[in-house]
């Protein structure tokens, strides 16, 4: 761990000065306070900030994640040419690229909230389920996005796939589940729609925020179908590891490929 410090503090540092980590604050606080001002605070602004954080988050950790890696490559060679083992040059790497975007994001929708004093009252938890879903989801999308990188060694076909996977997960996913609902008829359709709940970290972020919430309509179809199937203590914990796998089962395959790979 003392070997990875010297090498990560300056990685984070760096990103913390750009302007696009800077911007993705600004525009987070400015929403939130628009929000809270104009929407009341009640559920629906919360509501309204999670659509916001399950479109960017995801945008933010697939297109930075894979270009950093991709205009990081030439001080990745020199790292690699240091007494660092390829596994923690791997982890300072995810870290350096996952840790400023969480941090970000956390911030961004936490600081309305804050000043507004609403950190203290009843629906504190909740503010706080939703900066840590949108820090979970900063993780896992930088996490894929790694692997994205290190099979496609293209940067502009690396970025398409990125912008595809995105869109997959955050625009299109509800239509297919839908279209599965429909094809599969009067089929009981609770098991396949819990495998495609669990193919999509959004959307097992976005039920596992408002299980049990009166917004449970918004949930969209997937989470309005399984609602009442997993919002017991049990089904909460397993979207829990859901999210925990995928974390790590991208950034295992990830880090397989970064040690095999010739640079």
């Amino acid at each position: 761990m003392t070997t990875m410090l010297p090498v990560l503090r300056p990685m984070i540092r760096e990103t913390l000065r750009s302007r696009w980590l800077l911007a993705l604050v600004l525009g987070l606080v400015a929403l939130g306070e628009l929000l809270l001002r104009f929407g009341g605070g009640g559920p629906t602004t919360l509501v309204s900030l999670l659509d916001v954080a399950l479109i960017v988050t995801p945008l933010a950790g697939l297109v930075v994640g894979t270009m950093q890696l991709h205009h990081g490559r030439e001080m990745t060679e020199l790292l690699l040419a240091q007494p660092v083992t390829r596994g923690r040059l791997f982890v300072v790497l995810y870290l350096g690229a996952a840790l400023p975007l969480a941090l970000a994001l956390v911030i961004g929708l936490l600081a309305p909230f804050a000043w507004h004093g609403m950190l203290a009252g009843p629906g504190a938890l909740r503010v706080l389920g939703l900066a840590a879903t949108a820090g979970t989801l900063a993780f896992i999308t930088t996490a894929i996005a790694f692997v994205i990188a290190m099979r496609v060694d293209d940067r502009v076909r690396a970025l398409s796939v990125a912008l595809v996977a995105w869109c997959i997960t955050t625009i299109l996913w509800d239509g297919l589940v839908l279209l599965v609902a429909l094809l599969l008829g009067e089929h009981p359709i609770e098991v396949p729609l819990m495998l495609m709940l669990a193919l999509n970290p959004v959307d097992v972020a976005r039920v596992l925020l408002l299980l049990g919430s009166d917004a449970a309509a918004l949930l969209g179809y997937t989470g309005a179908m399984l609602a009442r199937l997993l919002g017991t203590a049990t089904g909460r914990l397993a979207l829990l590891a859901t999210l925990a796998l995928w974390i790590l089962g991208p950034c295992l395959a990830a880090r397989r490929v970064f040690q095999q790979k010739d640079f």
